[in-house]
């Protein structure tokens, strides 16, 4: 077993289910009373496997699953005819038995920025977890525990023995959290580093500080063998763009700040407004929508001597091009299908124009704002597809729970968002399960369909190379035989750790979360 995993899974066992009975900003989750399994033994029969890897489609296949294994991938026949008898897996006493047939079987997704809750007030984390679920998603990087490292260890230790219906949980921490002041030497770095190693933290995420104290941060992290993550924000992002602090050791970046600052050839420092304040929200949005036009020409020497370098060091971008989707459709995203159902009324009102609410710069979005953030994505996506061409690491993060993105349903929109900037659809895939899996230090255990591997997939009736529609939780809509108006149905099932999970089901336990709050809300 992976060393991290073991970790978990040391701890969930050792220490006691200790939830606080006080009010908390983001509820915890309840005791699992769903979900099938871990078997002796499960076979999954017949479906057809997109397994990760990058390989094509194959089947049908039988899966066979002992407890949280997979212990073996069995093709058993030939398309359109019927399965042969002889190669399958034969059933033994005990056995549980799951017809696929015709279905596909992925990698279970990882989001590699997923937060739990951690935006508006008052989001259940059984909500968060079961969005998730249901979308296939069974690894997150909680990326700074803002509820709390304590808090998020809980809920990792608890997930980890499946005490609760929540994908595996890799918790990282936001640099200098829980500090009485910042940060002020190297010294202090260190020390913070160590200490939240002791606590249990997997990684630490950055927001941006000294050179000093990034090198000293983040060669004790190296030391530690703990991950790194950075935001590379504005106030900081011209003593450290994303070359700098991939020199210095960082390992993967989030969103893009930091990148078009790295590939300026004719400035030094991003062209603000003359009034431009970083505290107004919308300010901050509108000069970022005009970043990437400021960088370097695709595919001048700065532009692949940035690229180069990034993928000789090793070097991952999680883009999570889809939470600024609504900088170049605002509409859109705020009348996505699946609010009426599956959107909280605190998350509602947290995204409603707001000047104290990060996120929330709906102050006055224009169609010029539309039009500059459109060619902000055009450029963005093309270096992303340059990078992964050239053999750079993308993953797939969807940083839901702030401007309008709901969990799961943030994550398909990133996979189509990465399919618009050029991947093909097996490359996508393989962003969100192996490369995910990669960066995390766990693709010996997760990211992909092999034998040997823990029992981590996801299955839906329907062709997700064809349409990732499929894979979101209100379906795709479609005109069916009858010419009739219909929606499929998602996901079908997740299975984590060897348990089954009915994604229709965790759907349903959402829409009631979602009615319940709404109807207290109407309370006198």
């Amino acid at each position: 077993m992976h060393p991290l995993l073991l970790l978990i899974l040391c701890l969930a066992l050792s220490l006691p289910m200790a939830y606080s009975q006080t009010p908390e900003r983001t509820p915890s989750a309840p005791t699992r009373t769903e979900g099938d399994g871990p078997y002796p033994r499960l076979i999954l029969r017949g479906g057809i496997l997109i397994s990760g890897e990058g390989a094509p489609p194959v089947g049908p296949v039988d899966i066979v699953i002992e407890q949280d294994r997979i212990r073996q991938v069995a093709i058993v026949g030939y398309p359109e005819v019927p399965v042969l008898p002889q190669s399958r897996p034969q059933a033994k006493p005990g056995d549980q038995e799951l017809d696929i047939s015709g279905m596909y079987i992925l990698p279970g997704f990882v989001d590699m920025h997923g937060h739990i809750g951690g935006s508006a007030n008052g989001i259940p984390a059984e909500y968060v977890f079961k969005l998730w679920l249901a979308h296939g998603i069974t690894t997150i990087r909680e990326p700074g525990s803002f509820n709390g490292l304590a808090w998020t260890l809980r809920h990792m230790q608890a997930a980890a023995a499946n005490q609760i219906v929540a994908p595996r949980i890799v918790p990282y921490v936001g640099f200098g959290q829980g500090l009485a002041e910042p940060v002020f030497n190297p010294n202090q770095a260190k020390k913070w580093v160590q200490d939240i190693k002791k606590a249990g933290a997997a990684g630490i995420k950055f927001f941006g500080a000294t050179p000093q104290i990034m090198a000293a941060a983040l060669a004790e992290a190296k030391q530690q063998q703990l991950g790194t993550m950075m935001h590379h924000a504005q106030l900081n992002v011209y003593r450290t763009n994303v070359l700098h602090s991939a020199r210095m050791g960082l390992t993967s970046m989030e969103h893009w700040y930091g990148l078009p600052e790295a590939l300026f050839d004719g400035q030094t420092i991003q062209q603000y407004p003359a009034n431009y304040n970083y505290q107004n929200e919308q300010d901050r949005f509108a000069a970022a929508g005009q970043l990437w036009a400021q960088a370097a020409k695709p595919g001048s020497a700065k532009w692949q001597a940035v690229r180069d370098e990034l993928i000789q060091l090793n070097f991952t971008i999680n883009p999570t091009l889809t939470i600024y989707e609504a900088s170049r459709d605002a509409a859109a995203q705020r009348n996505a299908e699946w609010h009426q159902d599956y959107t909280l009324p605190t998350l509602q009102r947290f995204f409603t124009p707001n000047r104290y609410a990060h996120g929330s710069y709906w102050f006055d979005w224009t169609t010029e704002h539309e039009i500059q953030w459109r060619e902000n994505y055009r450029l963005w996506m093309q270096f992303l597809n340059d990078f992964k061409n050239h053999g750079g690491r993308v993953t797939v993060g969807s940083d839901a729970g702030y401007i309008y993105k709901i969990y799961g349903f943030a994550y398909i929109q990133e996979l189509e968002l990465l399919r618009e900037a050029g991947f093909n659809a097996l490359e996508v895939i393989q962003a969100a399960t192996l490369n995910g899996a990669t960066a995390l230090g766990l693709d010996q255990e997760i990211g992909s369909v092999v034998a040997g591997k823990k029992a981590d997939l996801m299955i839906v009736a329907e062709n997700p190379l064809a349409n990732f529609k499929v894979l979101y939780g209100t379906g795709h809509y479609r005109l069916n035989a009858d010419n009739q108006p219909e929606r499929t149905k998602g996901v079908r099932y997740t299975i984590k750790d060897g348990i089954i999970y009915d994604a229709q089901r965790l759907l349903a336990d959402v829409r009631t979360l979602v009615q319940q709050a709404k109807a207290a809300e109407q309370q006198p």
